[in-house]
This record gives C-alpha cells, structure tokens and sequence, in this order.
C-alpha cells in the first residue's frame, strides 16, 4: 500500500473570531498548491484514493490535483493518529491513498510508520511525503519512497 501524505499549502493566519476550518491560502499558497498538484498527477497511480480534511485550506489545496475527493471529518485539525490510520486503512488497504491535512498528525503518523524515536516529525507546508508499506521475509516494513516540498519543484 503507498499512502502519501500532502500538507495544506502556506494559509493566511487566523483572525479574531474566525473559524479556523475557514483560514484560506495565500497567494505564496496558492502556487506551492499548483506546483504540487501538477506534480502529484503525473505520479500518482491510476486508482489513488484522495481524502482530505474539510478545512478550506485543505480544499484549495487538493482542488490543484484535479481528482475526485472524499472529506473526511477524521483529517480535521484535531484528528487523531488511530483517526487518521483507521480511515486509510493502513496498511491493509489494496488502495493507494493520498491525504491532505494538517500538523501535527500528518507528522506524527510519519515518525510511526517510520519508527522515528520522538513521535513526532516536521512536515512543511505544501510539502508530500510518500510512504510504502511492503513485505520483505514475512516482517512489515514501510519505504520512504519520495520526500517533495513545491520550493523544489
């Protein structure tokens, strides 16, 4: 199974009072979005299953890639690492999956599958990070298999 996690772009900060699932991106956002999207679709396998948060970040974000999309409440900001495993269905899925959301559980669930000490690494905004689940003389592993931020592309 590949699951590849792609954090919202660069988003305005909240103001007093807003809704932080209403914070859009900014124009620095909006091109490391566009940057990232046409990337992603010329790599991603045909059959990709894309979920994303709900927020409007998230959804500015994933609308550059140009696919069919399921928001999922679990990918909200305050969702959990079990939130986030379950609804992918890591790692017994068939699907390949791509997830647009947030920090920290998009960092958290990378430092788990890659068995990182600290519980917990730094995803930069707009960035992807692609993940493999395969198995290799009957232990499970999980393969970095591309680290992508949009400066780079």
């Amino acid at each position: 199974m590949d699951l590849i996690f792609w954090r919202h772009a660069e988003a305005f900060d909240s103001l007093e009072g807003q809704d932080d699932l209403s914070r859009t991106l900014t124009p620095k956002g909006e091109k490391q979005a566009l940057r990232m999207g046409q990337w992603l679709d010329r790599q991603l396998p045909e059959g990709v299953r894309v979920m994303s948060s709900p927020a409007v970040r998230c959804e500015q974000t994933v609308k550059t890639l140009g696919r069919k999309v399921k928001y999922k409440s679990e990918l909200q900001p305050q969702g959990s690492l079990d939130d986030l495993l379950v609804t992918v269905g890591w790692p017994d899925s068939k699907m390949s999956v791509l997830i647009v959301g947030h920090q920290p559980v998009l960092g958290q669930a990378i430092a788990y599958l890659l068995g990182l000490p600290n519980g917990e690494c730094s995803v930069r905004k707009g960035a992807v990070w692609w993940l493999r689940s395969r198995v290799r003389e009957d232990l499970t592993q999980t393969v970095v298999v591309s680290v992508q931020t949009p400066e780079l592309l």
